[in-house]
């Protein structure tokens, strides 16, 4: 079994607004990407929340979803990341996890496909998506590796594991990930605001 660990509990400083939230097609974009998650094939799905986390809970309203809070959202990226991989990690099915980001506009359920059937199930295994010449989430981890992620501080993300450990990653291309929403301008592709 494969768990998703979306990260959802960004304060969205850039923007200036909820970047889970924002939609795309009708939806908010986290809800895309858990169910893109779900439909891929990863089980359970897991959401880290934090800032906005009532509203962003609210959005994800019947959605099969296990909920993670993270009190220590404003510390970075790596407290989302080591609070969703303590969750998965006392789940013993669980062999691997695949770090989601809420906020890639073109996340699909095909990309999660892909990614699951490059796992190999090897020890230290991991796979990332390659995209603006280098490689980063969505990327999965082999359980082994949870271990290195709950060391992670501040605003280092899985890509220094990723690059520290480059000759275990399955590279996946795919260039679209390089489309996500930080800054305001980020958003003409999405829903017009209500």
């Amino acid at each position: 079994m494969v768990a998703a660990v979306v990260l959802a509990a960004g304060g969205s400083r850039r923007l200036g607004r909820p970047k889970q939230l924002l939609r795309l097609a009708g939806r908010p974009l986290v809800r895309r990407v858990v169910d893109a998650a779900g439909a891929g094939g990863c089980g359970p799905v897991v959401v880290v929340l934090g800032a906005e986390a009532e509203a962003v809970r609210a959005a994800l309203a019947g959605a099969a979803v296990e909920s993670v809070d993270n009190e220590r959202w404003s510390e970075g990226i790596a407290s989302s990341i080591r609070a969703g991989i303590a969750f998965v990690e006392r789940l013993s099915a669980v062999r691997a996890a695949l770090l989601l980001s809420s906020d890639q506009v073109a996340l699909d359920a095909d990309v999660v496909r892909r990614m699951l059937g490059a796992f190999d199930g090897a020890s230290g295994r991991m796979v990332a998506c390659e995209y603006a010449g280098t490689i980063g989430i969505p990327a999965l981890f082999e359980r082994s590796r949870f271990g290195e992620l709950a060391l992670l501080a501040g605003e280092a993300g899985a890509k220094s594991l990723l690059l520290r450990h480059a000759d275990a990653v399955v590279r996946l291309p795919w260039p679209a990930g390089a489309a996500d929403v930080d800054e305001p301008r980020d958003c003409d592709a999405l829903d017009p605001a209500p």
